[in-house]
């Protein structure tokens, strides 16, 4: 990886100016003070991203700023060219790219947050611990939900709820804890990457349109093989025997709970339909369907009320059935992910402005060849963010047939399984299951997600290359 490294940057370096397809008007800046300017103040923002834990900084206030520095220097340049126009211009573009990506996770967070106030997940979880599963059977249950769960929800969403489920039924067994939580992290990112909603960046992919909606599908096979091959290695380190339930196991769902995600599936449809048969954004489906949410947020409301009057109590109390406001569900968003999106977004395609994002792709799309640099995506996406990665990939747009934007779509989506740092759900679950599910834990078993790594790709280009 560090020779990798070392060739991009030796590329960055010895690069001569590049052709642009806008002429004259477009500036090739590498090789002003503006180049290593932008590049400086990117990787140091993003070393901020990576030290969030340690630095207890939100990952999102660095990219925020860098991309405001970035633009700035980009628009000095231009200034003293006599051609600020152009920078109005390439603004407009990433932020119109940001703005879809928005309003479609804003709709899912709403959604997934209702569907958690009403209890449909703690209702899950109580039914999985009440059923007596052993614990190799928990282990599989957990990583086979969160393998079909993420490609409608998503990973990071469903890590989480499948981890709690974990934490629940393992007290006094760590070693089952940490190899759930691989597993579940494993089967999540496994399972977004065949749904253009599973991940951000499949959602990336599909919004850009190189990756039309039907076809994710046909990574379905190498997914499953991603996820299935270092289960079956790492279920023989699972503890035997079964966890004791406990009497109140909870879990009931709350009034319209099924409805919510009956809504949320008619909002994916809507979404889908939008997109492949009006070429309509899916952002603009998403967002019919949070009106159907809030329609419903309506009835809901007045039966709310019917209720208080029908037992004297005011609405909105504990007790109440229907208490509900959609607002807040919107409210409870996940606001440092959505800012660091567009601070990662708008700061790439700076350096995409640039002319970093040519030079990096012709030396490694044009040198390396296809296959090989879409595998190295995926590795580089363990250690750096998968958005990022392929924001830049998608901004780059390499000449590329169906076969290897879906490797690269594969290859970024299951890529971050590799260390425990990745993906947003392994991040995650290290905070969530503190203590049991750490970095060296899940080095541990990098050999073996490697295998399954190194199997889904093989499987993806004898099925689909």
């Amino acid at each position: 990886m560090k020779r990798f490294c070392a060739l991009i940057f030796g590329l960055l370096a010895a690069s001569s100016c590049v052709a642009s397809e806008h002429g004259a008007s477009h500036l090739d800046l590498t090789q002003s003070w503006v180049g290593p300017l932008v590049l400086g103040i990117f990787l140091l923002a993003y070393s901020l991203v990576i030290l969030e834990e340690k630095l207890h900084l939100r990952k999102s206030k660095p990219v925020l700023l860098a991309a405001a520095l970035i633009w700035v220097a980009i628009a000095i340049a231009y200034n003293q060219h006599g051609i600020p126009h152009r920078v109005e211009e390439g603004i407009r573009e990433n932020f119109l790219e940001y703005a879809e990506l928005f309003f479609f996770l804003l709709v899912a967070m709403t959604y997934i947050n209702a569907m958690l106030e009403r209890g449909v997940f703690d209702a899950l979880r109580a039914w999985l611990i009440s059923r007596g599963f052993g614990y190799r059977a928990l282990f599989w249950l957990t990583g086979l939900l969160a393998f079909f769960i993420s490609p409608i929800a998503d990973n990071l969403t469903t890590a989480l709820i499948m981890c709690a489920v974990v934490m629940a039924v393992g007290q006094g067994q760590p070693g089952f804890v940490a190899l759930s939580c691989i597993n579940i992290v494993v089967g999540a990112n496994a399972g977004g990457a065949f749904s253009p909603f599973g991940d951000i960046t499949t959602l990336m992919v599909w919004q850009k349109g190189v990756v039309q909606f039907w076809e994710f599908f046909a990574l379905f096979i190498p997914s499953v093989v991603n996820f299935v091959v270092p289960a079956l290695i790492m279920q023989f380190a699972v503890p035997g025997g079964r966890p004791v339930a406990s009497e109140d196991m909870g879990g009931r769902m709350k009034h319209g709970g099924m409805t919510i995600v009956a809504l949320f599936i008619l909002t994916i449809v809507t979404a889908v339909c939008f997109h492949n048969f009006l070429h309509i954004p899916p952002a603009f489906g998403m967002m019919a369907g949070l009106a159907y949410l809030k329609f419903y947020g309506y009835y809901l409301g007045h039966r709310s009320r019917a209720w208080a009057l029908s037992t004297d109590n005011p609405p909105g109390s504990v007790d109440d059935p229907y208490d509900f406001d959609v607002f807040d569900k919107i409210a409870q968003a996940e606001w440092d992910t959505l800012f660091f999106f567009y601070g990662v977004i708008l700061a790439v395609g700076g350096l995409g402005f640039v002319g970093y994002l040519a030079i990096i792709s012709e030396g490694i799309y044009g040198q390396l060849g296809l296959t090989t640099a879409n595998v190295l995506v995926g590795v580089l996406s363990a250690i750096v963010d998968n958005i990022p990665v392929m924001f830049a990939v998608l901004t780059m747009e390499p000449q590329m047939p169906l076969s290897q934007w879906l490797l690269v779509t594969l290859t970024a989506g299951v890529g971050g399984s590799l260390l425990s740092i990745g993906s947003a759900a392994g991040v995650a679950l290290m905070g969530q299951a503190r203590g049991q599910y750490t970095f060296l834990t899940h080095l541990k078993w990098t050999p073996v997600i490697a295998l399954g790594y190194g199997a889904s790709i093989w499987v993806h280009l004898l099925i689909n290359g």
